[in-house]
């Protein structure tokens, strides 16, 4: 206030009054909580992109790609389970064995995947 030289008076408050408004918006954002049906219909009724769709594709083919290059039980388990989205439960019930064996192989094999992937290696390049 003492460095206002009261030349343009008007403005200078409407500038006050403008950064107020951008706080109290910002703030009020922050405090919002989305609602499900503002929220989740954003998200499902948007349309990815084309260049969302090729990321995806591509994703998914990796990971397919290094599904493929492990040793099997791991192998078989990563590709229904990674892949196929089968759950374990099913994957037990279509191989026989027991729920405990399959969740303990997918485990297994989500850590040598991740170890594929930390390594970047190229699979079929």
């Amino acid at each position: 206030m003492d460095d206002f030289d009261r030349q343009h008076e008007k403005a200078w408050l409407c500038r006050i009054a403008t950064n107020k408004c951008l706080d109290y918006l910002k703030k009020a954002e922050r405090r919002s909580i989305p609602t499900e049906d503002d929220y989740f219909l954003i998200q499902v009724n948007k349309e990815p992109s084309p260049e969302e769709n090729v990321l995806e594709l591509e994703a998914k083919r990796q990971l397919t790609d290094r599904c493929r290059n492990l040793k099997s039980p791991y192998r078989e388990i990563a590709l229904d389970y990674f892949c196929n989205e089968i759950s374990a439960a099913e994957i037990a019930a279509k191989t026989g064995k027991n729920i405990k064996t399959i969740q303990t192989q997918i485990y297994r094999a989500r850590s040598l995947l991740q170890k594929s992937y930390r390594k970047g290696e190229l699979i079929n390049e």
